[in-house]
């Protein structure tokens, strides 16, 4: 079986991305996890390196632009990788050294002003430390991380390839 075409590997990128945020909206939705600040970061960053490629995709650029593409899904995957990185941390701190545990994210976004709020949703709080679900020992930020880390993958493959 050949390999995909940078096109296919763009949308391949996308597929996967929409796939990770339908399943974080089916833990939201279905089993009722309220997702806190650092999970909301992690989305947003999964939807950057989804658009990155769905641009790819639909431009179908020569070989300048799909490396362009490919690092711009790259960054994104890293930065995102990052806050699952932090999650992981506040995750494996004890209960008594957590931060305290923030209000809602709409209620942030309507009392603080925007840069604290933004600050509060970069750097989590107590709620991020809890443990609502796990999988073979790893919990809802670890798998997020290992689709980061697929994500980086696939773009770095994008930027090496000819």
């Amino acid at each position: 079986m050949p390999l995909p075409n940078p096109r296919q590997t763009n949308l391949i990128i996308f597929i996967g991305c929409v796939a990770l945020i339908l399943i974080a909206l089916g833990f939201q939705e279905i089993m009722g996890l309220a997702p806190c600040p650092l999970c909301i970061t992690q989305r947003i960053f999964v939807v950057a390196v989804g658009l990155f490629a769905l641009a790819g995709f639909i431009h179908n650029p020569g070989n300048t632009g799909r490396k362009a593409y490919a690092v711009g899904g790259l960054l994104m995957a890293i930065a995102g990788a990052g806050f699952s990185g932090r999650h992981l941390y506040l995750q494996g701190l004890p209960p008594d050294q957590l931060p305290s545990c923030g209000p809602g994210l709409g209620y942030m976004f309507e009392t603080f002003p925007f840069m604290e709020a933004l600050e509060i949703l970069l750097m989590g709080d107590g709620n991020c430390g809890e443990i609502m679900w796990s999988l073979f020992g790893l919990s809802m930020p670890g798998w997020v991380l290992v689709a980061f880390i697929g994500l980086a993958l696939f773009n770095i493959w994008q930027f090496l390839r000819r």
